[in-house]
Formats: structure tokens, sequence, C-alpha cells
């Protein structure tokens, strides 16, 4: 079997997308169509049963890397199981069950942006994630493409390369950059027959250059004028992936947007009320944001609060819904409201026909103040009709996040630093 066919992440996924069976057992022996079902603090191997039947040790390393460290098959699934439940909860679960491990073994403890990014890739949402590493197939596939895009701008520009007979390889980047050389003759040249100029310092100068990593802008220039259609021909260098942006919710109760029905309304356009039973603490949400990236709809994470929040995650908010109670900014990186609008976008969502509280109203135009209609039961006459006006209040909203989000730096391939 090969390898690819044990990875525990493909496996796992490959699951998940079929509804089989995980069983987490005692046992290493997978063919077995009864084996006995252990908890997570006893059990040793993890049993797959599609594609194939497998048992993967639970201890196994994974992809999934955090810190530099390889996170185990056990902290994946059991964070897996505890998808749907909000980060405290899932917190005080881990640690009751490392209180149940033996010895030094432990879950880990995925931060919010973490268990988003697995939970993305497990349910095939994405094909890619910052924090797992590719398969060594994929590796290989990579390199080869790499080498037979080498080989063929070798090929391109043979008599230059032969040429250097005895003084090393050149460099392909520079073969297909003389290649386009032009030679250059008077009448005597051409009487006597064409003699190539001397280039060796012009070359001397270009090799000193090529063998510092130009900027992506200027390795665009460089393929260009190469000919090359591949600037990583040009520099080997991974483009560094534009983080998400990120939008908190407001936890109170009293709020009408909970994670239970926002991506109905911030996705589909219509409102529909909260489910107050719901325990999910974060999830995504896609937009095309058409004057920062129109070619491809960018991700949103969204959270009700910055439990495990790293330093540097508060300059990826770019927006703040509020029902305008401080104790909603007690632990963000702006307690005061002042301070806090000054750098993110507040958005209050209101009935219509309804003034909006009066703190919220206290802080001016730091924060837009829209309104819906309020819900009635969709079996009373004329209530569907009546929601018509939700995609009109939508649409507003994600304009003002895009406003915001040009003006604080974001653009197709970067996000701001700082805010």
């Amino acid at each position: 079997m090969a390898s690819t066919d044990l990875d525990p992440l493909l496996l796992l996924r490959q699951s998940i997308a079929s509804g089989s069976n995980i069983i987490p057992t005692t046992s290493a022996d997978a063919s077995s169509t009864d084996v006995p079902e252990a908890s997570l603090s006893q059990a040793t191997h993890l049993v797959f049963t599609h594609p194939a039947r497998v048992a993967v040790p639970i201890d196994a390393p994974t992809r999934f890397v955090s810190n530099d460290k390889p996170v185990d098959v056990r902290s994946i699934y059991f964070a897996w199981l505890n998808r749907e439940v909000a980060i405290p909860e899932y917190n005080a679960s881990a640690t009751k069950l490392n209180e149940e491990l033996p010895g030094a073994t432990h879950v880990h403890k995925f931060a919010f942006v973490e268990r988003l990014e697995l939970f993305t890739w497990l349910e095939g949402a994405s094909e890619e994630s910052e924090y797992i590493k590719p398969l060594a197939g994929d590796k290989d596939a990579a390199a080869a493409a790499s080498a037979a895009a080498a080989s063929a701008a070798s090929k391109t520009a043979p008599v230059l390369a032969s040429s250097r007979a005895g003084r090393g390889t050149l460099d392909p980047r520079l073969a297909q950059i003389y290649n386009g050389e032009r030679r250059m003759g008077d009448r005597n040249t051409v009487l006597h027959g064409f003699k190539p100029a001397d280039f060796s310092s012009v070359r001397k100068h270009a090799q000193q250059f090529m063998s510092r990593k130009p900027s992506p802008v200027a390795a665009a220039a460089i393929a260009a004028a190469a000919g090359l259609g591949n600037p990583s021909l040009v520099i080997n260098q991974k483009p560094q992936r534009r983080p998400d942006p990120i939008i908190m919710l407001s936890p109170s109760a009293s709020a009408l947007l909970r994670m239970s029905n926002v991506k109905a309304f911030l996705e589909g356009g219509r409102y529909g009320p909260p489910d107050h039973s719901s325990s999910a603490s974060m999830m995504h949400v896609s937009r095309v944001m058409k004057d920062i990236d129109p070619g491809r709809p960018m991700r949103f994470i969204l959270v009700e609060g910055p439990e495990q929040f790293k330093p540097e995650y508060w300059n990826r908010v770019v927006a703040v819904f509020t029902t305008g109670q401080a104790w909603q900014f007690k632990n963000y990186r702006w307690s005061n409201s002042s301070d806090l609008f000054k750098h993110v976008l507040g958005i209050y969502l209101g009935w219509r026909g309804e003034q909006p509280p009066d703190s919220v109203r206290a802080f001016g135009h730091q924060v837009i103040s829209t309104a819906v209609e309020k819900w009635h039961d969709p079996t009373r006459l004329g209530a569907e009709s009546s929601r018509w006006r939700d995609r009109e209040v939508v649409e507003s909203i994600w304009k003002a996040i895009e406003v915001h989000m040009r003006h604080k730096g974001w653009r197709k391939d970067t996000a701001p630093t700082q805010i």
C-alpha cells in the first residue's frame, strides 16, 4: 500500500467525506469487523474503515504542524470530535483527557485559527493550509515540474550553454537571457564571418545579480524579459499566503446575529433568528471583494471572542458587530470603545423602526447602524415577503467592510501588518 494511502490526515478526510466509521481501539488488527471500541485515553490505534480498513497508531505524528511540531493523530481526532463546542469547553475537555492519559502523553490544544484551518481542510472546503505540509508525492511532482521547465529553458539556448564547457553549468535562467542577446556587427564582420562578441564582463555582473533573490515584482519583470512564462524559474520562492480577515460577533444573548445564523445572513442575504442552543464558537464565510480581489472569493473568519488570540491576529480584525455593551470589549486589545473603533469598523444590527440603544448612538460615526425587518413566524401571512430587504442590508454591510479594508491596506495578495 502506498505511503499516501496510510496518511492519517488523508484517511480522516476521506472518512468524513464518506461518513464511514472511525474506531478508537486497543487492537492493531484492522481486518476484524468487530474491533472493540476504546476511549481516547486508552486507545492505541484508530481504525479507518474507508476506503479500506486501516489501523493507524493513535500517537503517530501527522502533517499538521503547530509551532514547528507535528500534531499527533489523537489530538487531531479529538479536535474533530469537539468541533461544535466553544473554545472554553473544548479546552476543558482537553484538560480532562490529559489528566486521564498515562505518563507525559497529552493532546494538543489548538488555537482558534488552527482549529478553523484544520476543520476547513478536513471538510474539503480547502485544498491547502499553512499548517499542513504537502504529501511527499506532491513535493516530487512540484520538483519534477520545475526540473522539466528548467530543461526546456536550457534547450532554447544550446550554443551559449555548450560554449561554457569546462566552466560549470550555466543557469538556465541566464541561458534564456543570453539567448535573447542581439549579435551586432559592421561590414567587416559580415564579410569575414561572425565572431561572437566578448560578453564576459556583462555576464559576470549578470551572475552576481542573479545570485541575489529579487523581489516578486522584479522576478516577474525578469521572467517576462527572458521569455519565461513562469517567474518561479527566476525566483524559487513560495509566495506568502494572504491571511484571512477576522470579523468578531457579539456574544450577547440580545445580539441579532450569532454563530448559528450569521452565515445564512452574510452569505445568503436572509435573516433568521439565532439558535441559542448552538455552541459553535467560530466559522468562516466567503465573499468576493471586487475592489480588493475580484478574481477569487475572500474567506473571513467569524469568532465571538478573542480567546487564544495571538497579538498579530488583531491586525486581521476588520469588523466588530456590537450591541453597545461595554463588557464585550473587556478582553480586546483595545478595551476602550473609542480606541477600538479607530482601528476596526463597528457595526450594529437592530430592528427596523426601532432606535439603536443610547450606548450605540454614543459611538457616533465610528459605528454604522443597520436594521432588518422584525422576525415573524414564517407561517404568518406575508412573513416571507417582508424579508426582501435583508439582501440590501447585507450588501451595505459588506460595502462598508470593503471600504474599511482598503483604507487599512488590504490588497489582492497582502494584508496590513499594523492597523
